[in-house]
């Protein structure tokens, strides 16, 4: 049964391209590795937030992902990123199209 977790983000610090450029570069294929995440979406938000949207086998991976999605704020500190919101749960209906395998870059 997969689970995922909803994160929103305020960042206090920088421009959302480098924020993002950091992610893409420096985080998102590391943690799919050591995590075991099966999808990943981050967000730029027309409020100005960040939400990530991360799905993983089970609820087991879901909650040992804690201590990643900290570790990886610690690494984005000078971009002072305050997480506002966290949900996780069981995916209930899932759908996806091959274009969603194909990483997305400027």
């Amino acid at each position: 049964m997969m689970y995922a977790m909803v994160r929103r983000y305020r960042m206090g610090a920088g421009s959302i391209d480098d924020l993002m450029h950091k992610v893409d570069t420096q985080y998102a294929d590391r943690l799919q590795e050591q995590v075991g995440i099966l999808h990943y979406q981050a967000i730029a938000t027309d409020d100005g937030t960040i939400v990530t949207v991360t799905t993983f086998e089970d609820e087991e991976r879901c909650r040992r992902a804690e201590a990643a999605a900290a570790g990886v704020r610690e690494g984005l500190a000078e971009f002072r990123v305050q997480e506002i919101e966290a949900l996780t749960g069981e995916v209930m209906v899932s759908r996806a199209t091959e274009r969603v395998l194909e990483p997305v870059h400027d």
